[in-house]
């Protein structure tokens, strides 16, 4: 097998939602991974949209990085068909190894675990712990509300406009994940033909 052109990791939510185009964005996101020549690396359940951006990664003929805790494996199906399912012992675990293995990272909708994955990655980016870009993808005005939050942190004093400037936010997934790749710095190995 050969080696992806780059390892996008994938937050989003173990349900579906109720709008459909929260599905839709998902299955956009994994095919773009998989058209491009990339491995998706997530959470390793096959439910809701996380289910959805696997399957969509691999009908594209792009590779997937499940990572899972061994407590989550019956709660959220594991799912099998991932290039590579690893089942670790705990959630720090899990995201470490996802972290570890990532060029960029992304949230789509989802729930708790979506915002506290975002929130972690975001705050080690500020800190200096990683450089990797970060993107949020607001489909169907899903993170509006959280993003006028945040504005509000900024003018409240307790964030700075260069901690928000860490997170791309996009409604489209075809303009935020050609962008998150060539901020990786891996221009040089992603087929950018295909953008």
């Amino acid at each position: 097998m050969s080696a992806p052109a780059f390892s996008l990791c994938v937050y989003c939510g173990s349900r579906p939602g109720t709008d459909p185009a929260y599905a839709r964005v998902a299955a956009e996101t994994g095919d773009w991974i998989g058209r491009h020549g990339g491995r998706l690396v997530y959470g390793g359940g096959r439910n809701g949209l996380m289910g959805i951006v696997a399957d969509a990664t691999l009908a594209a003929g792009g590779q997937v990085l499940g990572i899972i805790p061994q407590a989550l494996v019956e709660r959220e199906w594991a799912h099998e068909a991932c290039t590579e399912l690893v089942v670790v012992d705990t959630m720090h675990e899990r995201k470490r190894l996802m972290a570890d293995n990532a060029d960029a990272f992304v949230a789509l909708p989802g729930g708790i675990g979506t915002f506290e994955e975002l929130f972690e990655v975001w705050a080690w980016r500020q800190l200096g712990y990683h450089d990797k870009p970060i993107g949020l993808v607001n489909t169907a005005g899903y993170y509006d509300t959280l993003t006028a939050f945040l504005h509000q942190s900024v003018s409240a004093g307790f964030m700075s406009d260069a901690q928000m400037s860490l997170v791309r936010t996009e409604a489209d997934v075809g303009q935020l994940l050609p962008a998150l790749v060539q901020d990786s710095g891996l221009a040089p190995r992603f087929r950018t033909e295909l953008i």
